[in-house]
């Protein structure tokens, strides 16, 4: 009897183990987002994790591919960013896969700046895609995962009011970054980014001009920006060597990160970076 009752809870917890639509993430941030989104009822993979990665650098592995070619879910950014997904995609084709690519759902096209997830506005579209696809896949928890996107779109709001805040104060500010990694909250926040050729350049792996580097430097000297914005987990010479010159001619350095640090939610990693950028800037430029 009792061995009856064993085998009997044993085919229930598989069964419900199995029932977890598995999800793969191109990036920790979206697998995050996924998490959130899709609770007890989703089992989530993310390939892109470690913060002290170049994201740029990344090579896919077998196990990588193993686990998109299970994945009934896949989300990852687009527009060149992380090309290696659609490949992968692409190898282990699978007809009703539901493939969400962000980039598409904010009409940004290749070409453009790839940190996409810098503004909030990106991710509630990524939140309703996911909340859509898994209400398709496992329509049983459809209100859970309804109940869910709200409390998401409602976390956003602290993110969204500090950005209004901060607007308030430092809208029209001159600022610079290494490589537009914050590009897109610079610009929620109303702030006029100069060096964005430098940026570009930095971005696309390929070298900055000399005339960008100049300008770059000069703006630095003569404190004709306020505050920089390095990307911390990508190493780069001609970055290393700005993010120094503002150190020494007392600018304000920030950094930003490409994958969303350990221990934090979405929610949180945005709100530290804004934090940081409020207390660089504690009063009007």
């Amino acid at each position: 009897m009792l061995r009856a009752v064993f085998l009997i809870a044993f085919a229930l917890l598989a069964g419900s183990a199995h029932a977890q639509v598995p999800i793969v993430a191109a990036e920790n941030f979206y697998g995050d987002l996924a998490r959130q989104i899709g609770g007890s009822e989703v089992r989530v993979t993310s390939i892109l994790t470690n913060p002290d990665q170049d994201p740029h650098l990344f090579e896919a592995s077998t196990s990588v591919g193993r686990a998109v070619s299970d994945a009934r879910i896949v989300i990852y950014n687009g527009i060149d960013y992380d090309p290696w997904m659609a490949k992968l995609i692409g190898a282990a084709r699978q007809s009703d896969r539901r493939v969400i690519v962000v980039s598409d759902l904010v009409g940004r096209k290749t070409g453009e700046n790839t940190h996409i997830w810098y503004e909030p506005a990106t991710m509630l579209a990524a939140a309703h895609a996911l909340a859509e696809a898994l209400a398709a896949e496992d329509p049983a928890h459809k209100p859970d995962y309804q109940q869910r996107l709200e409390k998401f779109e409602a976390s956003l709001e602290p993110v969204r009011g500090k950005i209004t805040a901060l607007r308030q104060r430092l809208a029209g500010a001159p600022v610079t970054a290494t490589e537009p990694v914050f590009g897109y909250m610079f610009a929620a926040l109303g702030m006029e980014v100069r060096n964005q050729s430098f940026q570009r350049a930095v971005m696309n792996d390929s070298e900055p001009s000399a005339s960008d580097i100049a300008a770059f430097e000069n703006d630095l000297r003569t404190h004709a920006v306020k505050l920089l914005v390095y990307n911390s987990q990508a190493s780069d010479p001609l970055a290393v060597r700005m993010e120094r010159l503002a150190r020494a001619s007392h600018i304000p350095v920030v950094g930003a990160t490409e994958t969303e640090p350990p221990g934090k939610t979405y929610q949180s990693w945005m709100m530290s970076a804004l934090d940081a950028v409020d207390k660089a800037l504690p009063v009007k430029p």
